[in-house]
């Protein structure tokens, strides 16, 4: 089974940066290349909602997808040596106050569909001050 573990998270101002990390454990390494991750979020008091997702390591080409919330200032990438994937989230605004959390799905029909992902990590807080 893939099992994922989320880190990065902290307390930041507003207008600064953030690098969350997805990070497949070592007995997953080789099966953690070959899926789609994505990163949801989820506030107080709000639904769990889709961030960003980027395809596998099959796909020649990595293609990315972002909420408009965050487009053109989160970005999602992968480093398939180190099995990681990552979210820079720069401009963060109180807003982006949450929990994220990675997700792994084996293939998408639409990869914004939190029910498409079978495997989670536990999550890492973000927090956002004024």
């Amino acid at each position: 089974q893939v099992q994922l573990v989320e880190s990065g998270g902290g307390l930041v101002q507003a207008g600064g940066s953030l690098r969350l990390s997805c990070a497949a454990s070592e007995r997953t390494f080789s099966t953690f290349n070959y899926y789609g991750v994505g990163w949801f979020r989820q506030a107080p008091g709000k639904e769990r909602e889709f961030v960003a997702a980027i395809s596998s390591s099959s796909s020649r080409i990595y293609y990315t997808y972002y909420a408009d919330s965050v487009k053109g200032r989160f970005t999602i990438s992968r480093d398939n040596a180190k099995n990681i994937v990552y979210l820079q989230m720069n401009s963060l605004r109180a807003e982006d106050t949450a929990v994220y959390y990675c997700a792994a799905a084996q293939k998408w029909t639409y990869y914004g569909n939190m029910n498409e992902y079978t495997y989670w990590g536990q999550g890492t807080q973000v927090t956002v001050s004024s």
